[in-house]
């Protein structure tokens, strides 16, 4: 059966039209996930419908919640297999002494976009269980969407969205830009590509590709590491691109003026985190409009790395301000919790 999430409004073949973006506001104004409960669809329609497409493919098999507000949702596919979402609160809202509602609570949905991942990071626990296959637009589309049903979430709720989870999102090239389109259109959740962000580990030709595209999203790179040679140890795809065939990549990818591309560097303890290492990031992005997003090592059973101090965070994040690198640290999120990309996985896989 098709997957109605993984199309668009105009490419759902239904008579008279009007029907479709009734259908389409049941699925993302009203978060309906049975044709039966669309009433005002004639019943040979939903009929139909039931014949044709599933709405949601997705089943919630685990959810975890940690103390600081950040959820851990498990997936169920239909062929067994299992991915990951989380949905983390970035900033509390706030009420006045009446209780009227000053400002809503801000959320980030981290989406998953493969079973698995091909990368093999030596840091990630989502790669310990091998690749098995790509999600669909559909079931890229459905975890943000059960974000927004799960917390019954205002339709018109912005929502950051990062494809970040498990999986190489340029890998799975095609279902990753349907997906975006589908999520930024208007008849569908209608959330702005300024609020969405792909991150990667740097396939280089598909960043070029992903910026002819225009999507007006936002990029992230996994960097890591500012040399090759650790890079290589951290990230075994960088044999194939390289870090400057990634900076060179980057240079022609489209930043809207008011953002940056955002560097991802995993801070691990006595690996990467000395000042040799700031000075040499700090020359390889020159002349790029970048922002370092420095992450705390969110240790793993059996992992050798370790979580560097906060003194070191925060001594290498001195070194690349003093620099003129605008720099921040992730704090990390769900740490009470499986929070680490494939942990919440791998544990269920195990019992």
């Amino acid at each position: 059966m098709k997957q109605i999430m993984s199309y668009l409004m105009e490419e759902i073949d239904i008579e008279p039209k009007f029907r479709k973006k009734q259908i389409f506001d049941w699925i993302y104004k009203k978060y309906v996930d049975d044709f039966d409960n669309m009433k005002n669809i004639p019943k040979d329609l939903r009929e139909q419908l039931k014949e044709e497409y599933i709405i949601n493919p997705l089943e919630i098999l685990n959810h975890e919640i940690a103390s600081d507000g950040t959820e851990k949702f498990l997936f169920g596919l239909h062929d067994g297999h299992t991915v990951e979402t989380v949905l983390l609160r970035m900033k509390e809202g706030q009420v006045d002494e009446d209780g009227e509602v000053i400002s809503e609570d801000k959320y980030t949905v981290c989406v998953s976009c493969q079973v698995g991942c091909k990368v093999g990071c030596s840091f990630c626990l989502t790669a310990k269980g091998g690749f098995v296959r790509d999600l669909t637009p559909a079931e890229i589309v459905a975890q943000v969407w059960m974000m927004k049903k799960v917390k019954n979430f205002n339709p018109t709720k912005a929502l950051n969205v990062v494809y970040m989870g498990m999986g190489e999102p340029l890998d799975n090239y095609d279902n990753m830009v349907k997906a975006i389109k589908i999520i930024s259109n208007e008849h569908c959740l209608h959330i702005s590509p300024r609020r969405q962000t792909l991150s990667t580990s740097g396939i280089a030709p598909k960043i070029e590709k992903l910026a002819k595209e225009n999507l007006g999203i936002n990029l992230a790179i996994s960097l890591h590491a500012v040399d090759d040679k650790l890079r290589e140890e951290l990230i075994p795809m960088n044999k194939a691109y390289n870090i400057q065939s990634v900076i060179d990549a980057v240079k022609k990818f489209p930043v809207d003026r008011r953002k940056k591309v955002l560097f991802e560097y995993l801070v691990i303890a006595d690996i990467n985190d000395d000042e040799k290492s700031a000075n040499k990031l700090v020359k390889l992005l020159n002349g790029i409009k970048a922002k370092v997003n420095l992450i705390y090592f969110n240790p793993y059973p059996g992992t050798t790395y370790k979580r560097p101090t906060p003194e070191k965070m925060e001594k290498f994040k001195e070194l690349l301000n003093k620099k003129g690198v605008i720099c921040t640290i992730r704090e990390s999120k769900g740490i009470d919790i499986s929070a680490a990309c494939g942990q919440l996985r791998e544990k269920s896989t195990k019992k």
